[in-house]
């Protein structure tokens, strides 16, 4: 059986792919923000947002991208997050009205119980095609006792949800941006994103949990916090 790749691993791999098409030019640009198209995908999400010293140190790297790359979309401070789960992928239209948002809180608060408040640190960058994130390392197994418990309590229940549908998530990471221009200076970004690749962004524990209506980027302006969970 083939052991299962190391959290350090998994942003390495996604780094050296993504690394690997920044160097021959190529980036992928997110249809909906390159295109300006309008954007009705939305989903369902238990998600934690890191504390301001980091959100701080986080922004005063993407100031210095911003200055290289001014065109790409550049998460602010308050959109930062770490998702816990997608219980409901985004999709085209979909309303929050559409469900019995109370079940969906009521499940989640006899899932989370007994998961105590955990760390999180945020160190270094790794990247896809089409995005820049933080590499999140949890202190414990905090976190992955938290996404059992609570796939465990949709899996036995009869609520909608999408949870691993698209992908099972393992990693902690907080996407900070998107491509959604053609770069015009490709090799003094890719030389900077690779001075932030060890960067220490400091960590934050995580106390409480939020389920939110969001978008596809979790825009503060397109969110609804449908409850919130003290661990």
């Amino acid at each position: 059986m083939t052991k299962p790749q190391s959290l350090s691993d998994q942003y390495d791999t996604l780094w050296r792919q993504a690394h690997h098409q920044f160097s021959q030019g190529s980036f992928e640009l997110d249809p909906f923000l390159a295109s300006k198209t309008p954007d009705t995908r939305r989903g369902i999400t238990l998600l934690a947002r890191p504390n301001p010293e980091v959100q701080t140190r986080i922004q005063e790297m993407l100031q210095r991208l911003k200055v290289v790359e001014p065109s790409q979309y550049y998460y602010p401070a308050q959109d930062l997050h770490l998702t816990l789960l997608s219980i409901i992928s985004c999709l085209p239209d979909f309303d929050s009205r559409s469900i019995q948002a109370g079940d969906y809180c009521r499940l989640l608060q006899e899932a989370l119980h007994g998961i105590q408040p955990f760390i999180i640190y945020y160190k270094g960058i790794t990247a896809s095609p089409s995005c820049i994130m933080v590499q999140g390392f949890p202190d414990g197994e905090g976190l992955q006792q938290l996404r059992e418990q609570v796939r465990t309590a949709f899996k036995n229940s009869d609520l909608p949800h999408t949870i691993d549908q698209r992908y099972e998530i393992h990693t902690a990471h907080s996407t900070v941006l998107r491509f959604q221009a053609p770069l015009k200076n490709p090799a003094a970004f890719l030389s900077l994103l690779e001075q932030f690749r060890a960067t220490d962004f400091g960590s934050f524990t995580i106390e409480q949990v939020e389920l939110v209506y969001n978008d596809w980027y979790q825009r503060a302006s397109n969110t609804q916090t449908l409850a919130t969970f003290q661990l």
